[in-house]
């Protein structure tokens, strides 16, 4: 993939960093054109964990979810229409297993793959992510721990750290 392409972002929020037991609540989608997609995700029936902690730093209630969330089978059908080949994350150990598990519960296969930002980066870019990444936050004043947020900050930071190459 060349830094002209722009590729599509994507994050989730979840009810804990629990690798067993914890599930989405929350995905975000920045797409090539900057657009930015996101759905608050109703527990599946079977989704029971709940973290006060990571509540704590998202910011989302559960009663929130139960209220506004989309079922789990309706955000896995828009995530197939938006999206297709490639899609980045910068956690894919955690944003793997949540993508899996909302399209697990919801009987649908992605249409689209999950790879981490990483692949698109060189040794330097990795270098400057962490720096870039904080400077984009301050530049754009977003909130972080909301998943189109979080989206779209992947797509500066990849922006930032890919422009930066040609400067040097």
């Amino acid at each position: 993939m060349t830094s002209k392409l722009r590729p599509a972002f994507i994050d989730f929020e979840a009810s804990s960093l629990d690798l067993i037991a914890s599930y989405p609540i929350e995905v975000g989608v920045c797409m090539p054109d900057s657009a930015l997609h996101s759905w608050l995700i109703a527990p599946h029936v079977l989704w029971q964990e709940w973290s006060e902690s990571a509540e704590g730093i998202h910011g989302i209630p559960r009663a929130r979810l139960l209220t506004e969330g989309h079922a789990v089978t309706e955000v896995a059908h828009h995530l197939n229409q938006l999206l297709s080949g490639q899609v980045f994350c910068d956690a894919w150990t955690f944003d793997s297993f949540w993508l899996y598990r909302l399209f697990r519960a919801a009987g649908v296969k992605p249409g689209f793959q999950l790879e981490s930002v990483s692949v698109l980066l060189d040794s330097r870019q990795v270098k400057q992510w962490p720096s870039a990444r904080q400077q984009v936050i301050s530049d754009l004043g977003l909130p972080v721990h909301r998943a189109a947020n979080d989206a779209l900050i992947l797509q500066k930071t990849w922006e930032y750290v890919s422009a930066s190459e040609h400067a040097l």
